[in-house]
């Protein structure tokens, strides 16, 4: 099969080569009207790709993001990366997704193949990667996720923080006074934020803080379920439980159905991030509701502003605020105090 070039194009169109590689660019204002449509009409008929590389390597960009995500199972990370993918594509580039399943090794090959191969920018929710490290990549880079040890990119993500005090105060509006904590935890992580945020929430009600009343786990459905035994299995348990993230919510759960547990008649639970499969569980998922297309369209145009060099020196910080969603699972208690 012969490869047909510009220059193809050209001798159709009865143009000159660099008109029709004004036309290809966009540019709309040294081409006439007529020449424009009928060099057009010259790429319709002789089937005129363009090549991107060649291209590239003329204008310095590749027109290509890398994505980079740590849980593509997690029902979460699909909606930012719709986001993204969405916002990026009407600016005319593609994205290349890497799953780093919260591994430094795999995560750092990934953004040196990005690096070698020229991309044009990184949106990333970081597993072990560091500020310093990224500044080294020299790519521009937006960071998932309100985290405070990346301070020299732009970031955008939803108040956790807030989420927890959120969830929190529904489960206490609702009379519950002792309250469990399914508490997710990530390898590379420190202690959880949330967990902290549980934590200060107790201390400020002047509650008592009971460590049987928390359970940490790694992130995962399974966790989740094996979690809600310890937490019921206690001679007194908790009346409600709050969990980390949806996915852990949803193993709990099954592990309450499983022992005979009614919820929310005889407990409440509510969870975090409100993904998809929250909403279709019986009971309905009780959650704190967070903006994961926003989040992932808003970091993709904040990238695209870093490349284009459209904005100031100093990162920015995007933020979102979570909401309450009220749905089956939690219930006014009925235990007294």
């Amino acid at each position: 099969m012969i490869k047909t070039t510009i220059i193809d194009v050209a001798k159709e169109a009865g143009v000159s080569k660099s008109t029709v590689s004004r036309v290809i660019r966009g540019d709309i204002t040294s081409v006439r009207e007529d020449t424009r449509k009928r060099v057009q009409e010259a790429i319709r008929k002789t089937g005129y790709k363009q090549n991107a590389l060649a291209s590239g390597l003329r204008t310095k960009r590749t027109h290509t993001v890398l994505l980079m995500i740590p849980d593509i199972v997690n029902p979460f990370w699909p909606e930012v990366a719709r986001g993204v993918q969405d916002a990026l594509r009407k600016e005319g580039y593609a994205v290349v997704l890497a799953n780093s399943d919260w591994d430094g090794t795999i995560e750092t090959d990934f953004l040196h193949r990005a690096r070698t191969h020229c991309f044009d920018g990184i949106v990333i929710n970081p597993a072990r990667v560091t500020d310093q490290q990224l500044l080294q990549i020299g790519i521009p880079t937006v960071i998932l996720g309100l985290h405070e040890d990346f301070p020299s990119f732009d970031s955008v993500g939803n108040d956790t923080l807030a989420g927890v005090r959120l969830a929190m105060q529904h489960l206490y509006d609702l009379g519950h006074r002792k309250i469990g904590l399914i508490s997710g935890q990530y390898a590379s992580r420190g202690r959880s934020a949330r967990l902290k945020q549980y934590l200060s929430f107790l201390s400020d009600q002047n509650l008592i803080i009971e460590e049987n009343d928390i359970v940490h786990c790694p992130y995962g459905q399974h966790h989740g379920y094996e979690a809600a035994k310890r937490l019921i299995n206690q001679n007194h348990p908790p009346s409600a439980i709050f969990a980390s993230n949806d996915i852990l919510a949803i193993g709990a759960l099954q592990a309450l159905h499983a022992a005979g547990v009614r919820v929310p008649q005889d407990l409440s639970l509510i969870g975090m991030d409100d993904i998809y499969p929250a909403s279709v569980t019986t009971p309905p998922l009780t959650t704190i509701a967070k903006f994961k297309y926003e989040e992932g369209r808003e970091a993709a145009r904040m990238l695209i502003d870093r490349i284009d060099r459209q904005t100031s020196k100093h990162p920015k910080t995007i933020t979102f605020a979570p909401q309450l969603i009220i749905r089956g699972s939690t219930k006014p208690s009925t235990k007294p105090y």
